[in-house]
């Protein structure tokens, strides 16, 4: 068995694709599996080597023989927080190319079916973060909001804000993967790897939340009925993860 060692980004997850499509050894014969995972006995295990080359003629197989559609719900797939994600897709992929598009339908196959629910949990989670993502002035003026999502999800927030807050200078940052997506007023945005000391000295720079906390206080204090508060129902509407990182909950 050939295995494949793959990193965490999109750009490594198709490299790996590609290198053991490539392979000619035949799907039953490889595997892709995260950096770092411990060996195992009969198997040889190969390094991928992440180039823009071998990512865009991945990208570019999946959008011009399959379909756009295809490859957001791949793309989105490797985007997941599971950790073999890289070989699901892969195993997803052969299914793909052999069935077309119509593989998404297929949901009896363990490969489709797996895609699916990396998918849907991320999708989830996209649609929890959008309403619950705050953002604070710093000092500079510019916005900063902190978020700590379980799957890779900042571009896709990145995309919503950059539409939502097209007229002002602000950071998303991720702060459990430490990189942040940056966006300029009036042009676009760029995602950047955030672990120097430089960006954290700066991200933890004072900000107007002490401020918003007063408000927002003060705010559920007005509008709060005793008799019909219910904990249970909050975390329901509102899971406990998403609460250090709202101004409100500070």
């Amino acid at each position: 068995m050939q295995v494949f060692l793959c990193g965490e980004e999109v750009d490594d997850i198709w490299c790996s694709i590609y290198d053991a499509w490539m392979s000619r050894l035949g799907h039953a014969n490889v595997r892709i599996e995260p950096a770092g995972c411990d060996p195992e006995l009969f198997c040889e295990y190969r390094l991928v080597a992440t180039t823009p080359e071998k990512a865009a003629k991945v990208t570019d197989s999946i959008r011009q023989k399959l379909s756009e559609e295809l490859y957001e719900f791949a793309y989105k797939a490797a985007l997941s927080q599971e950790r073999y994600r890289a070989d699901r897709i892969y195993r997803f992929l052969i299914y793909a190319f052999h069935y077309g598009t119509r593989v998404v339908t297929m949901l009896q196959i363990p490969a489709v079916y797996e895609v699916f629910r990396m998918d849907r949990n991320l999708g989830k989670e996209y649609d929890h973060m959008r309403g619950f993502t705050r953002f604070s002035r710093m000092e500079e003026g510019i916005l900063l909001g902190k978020i700590g999502p379980k799957n890779d999800i900042t571009v896709l927030l990145a995309a919503h804000f950059a539409d939502r807050l097209s007229g002002e200078n602000w950071i998303l940052y991720d702060c459990n993967r430490k990189k942040a997506a940056v966006h300029r007023a009036g042009a676009g945005w760029v995602m950047v790897q955030t672990d120097t000391k430089e960006w954290q000295d700066r991200l933890q720079k004072a900000t107007d939340e002490a401020e918003y906390e007063e408000l927002w206080r003060a705010f559920h204090t007005s509008i709060a009925i005793k008799e019909r508060t219910n904990p249970r129902c909050q975390m329901n509407m509102l899971p406990l993860r998403f609460r250090p990182y709202m101004t409100e909950f500070q």
